[in-house]
């Protein structure tokens, strides 16, 4: 190899005129205007696929990029990577891939010329590109995040805010109680509940008659007020007026300003058969009253059925006890079992143990949404009679002596044959 390697002498040193120089200097001043041109072309095609920032496909629908884009501006916002400039640079640039993905015009160029097509149309632009903020703002970045902020801090308008905001009313919880039966079969009832009439003395304006409602000095009518939290500058009700854009200095005497007066009203309630514990009634537009206008809320009326002295309910089934003697459960025969519908015979066999289940078909609840009844399962208990004369003690006794033959007693034979085998 070291054949094949030339040492390059200097050339000898040439003394140059003064037109020389200045050729020289002119071509040296061409070469670095075409180097810095080469180097921002460099730059910019250095640049990130915007749709590779936000890690979407350029399929994408808006909504999904803008999912995208509150994750990652979410990951690395300033505040959340307080010192990282790494953090910061990549805020800059998923802010900027959504200033362009997240408009339909700069998105379009985009795809047909890639950055050559958005550039100079608010890019980032050394941070002026945050939304095209120039001047204020931070426009994507506030229109991506709106919504949330919205639900935070109380909505309000993104435009700016408008006077006399209508709320809807809240809704109202009324509970009931109902007995088995009435649930089983239908109710109709009345309630009382709190309803609300415009003060006649003020005709609703909460003001003391003879003077009239001010525009609020905190939010000057608006209905909102501005708030910076931090680096966002987010709008929220305003604390003074509640959002009405007025105020009341002299209150109405008969109201004491609210405007309107709580009264009780009668409301018809018609509870449909087959209803359930916990299950709700709707009334709409019988809740509290709106806001400036707005919609009254709705009221709902919370079933609590009442707990029965014979049943209990399992969804449409019924479950009961029903006590036997011990001779119908040796002997058998038949027996009436209660139902809501009035009461239901059973046959019972001879040997019925306590415990045993009948189930009868057709004799439970039919629901709201089922198309049968269900079922009443009938649970025997069988009774051990007390307060026995000695006649009697004596009888069973001899009743005793004589079913000590284990085929009369099949439990306890297998009872003792566990126990049996537990002490071998």
């Amino acid at each position: 190899m070291q054949g094949r390697v030339r040492r390059l002498q200097p050339e000898p040193s040439v003394q140059c005129t003064g037109l020389q120089r200045a050729a020289r200097s002119e071509l040296d001043a061409g070469v670095r205007s075409n180097l810095s041109g080469a180097f921002n072309n460099l730059s910019v095609m250095a640049k990130r696929d915007y749709y590779t920032v936000l890690g979407v496909g350029k399929n994408a629908t808006d909504e999904e990029i803008k999912k995208a884009y509150r994750k990652m501006a979410m990951k690395y916002h300033p505040d959340r990577n307080p010192g990282d400039k790494q953090a910061e640079d990549k805020f800059k640039e998923v802010g900027e891939a959504y200033e362009v993905l997240g408009d339909r015009s700069k998105r379009d160029a985009y795809d047909r010329y890639g950055h050559a097509g958005v550039d100079g149309m608010g890019g980032m632009g050394g941070m002026g590109g945050m939304g095209g903020a120039g001047g204020g703002g931070f426009g994507g970045f506030a229109e991506a995040f709106g919504d949330i902020f919205g639900d935070i801090f109380g909505g309000g308008n993104r435009g700016g805010g408008t006077a006399n905001q209508m709320y809807r009313g809240a809704d109202l919880r009324y509970a009931m109680e109902v007995t088995l039966e009435q649930a089983a079969n239908g109710y109709e009832t009345e309630i009382r509940i709190p309803s609300w009439e415009n003060c006649t003395t003020c005709k609703g304006s909460g003001a003391k008659p003879g003077t009239k409602p001010q525009t609020c000095a905190t939010c000057h009518g608006q209905g909102q007020v501005r708030m910076q939290q931090g680096f966002f500058s987010v709008q929220q009700t305003c604390p003074t007026c509640h959002g009405s854009g007025k105020t009341v200095k002299d209150p109405c005497e008969a109201c004491s300003g609210a405007g309107r007066i709580k009264k009780n009203k009668t409301l018809q309630v018609k509870v449909p058969a087959g209803i359930d514990d916990g299950m709700r009634i709707r009334s709409a537009g019988n809740g509290e009253p709106g806001v400036n206008g707005g919609p009254s809320g709705d009221l709902y009326v919370e079933i609590r059925i009442k707990e029965h002295s014979v049943f209990k309910r399992d969804g449409d089934d019924l479950h009961c006890e029903v006590p036997i003697s011990m001779v119908t459960a040796a002997l058998g025969g038949t027996i009436q079992v209660p139902t809501l519908g009035g009461s239901a015979e059973i046959e019972l066999p001879e040997g019925v143990q306590p415990g045993k289940v009948f189930r009868l078909r057709g004799k439970g609840i039919k629901g709201l949404r089922s198309a049968e009844p269900g079922a009443l399962y009938a649970h025997i208990t069988v009774e051990v009679p007390v307060r026995l004369t000695d006649k009697q003690k004596q009888m069973l006794r001899e009743l005793d002596q004589s079913l000590s033959d284990a085929r009369h007693s099949p439990q306890t034979r297998s009872w003792k044959d566990r126990l049996k085998e537990f002490f071998q």
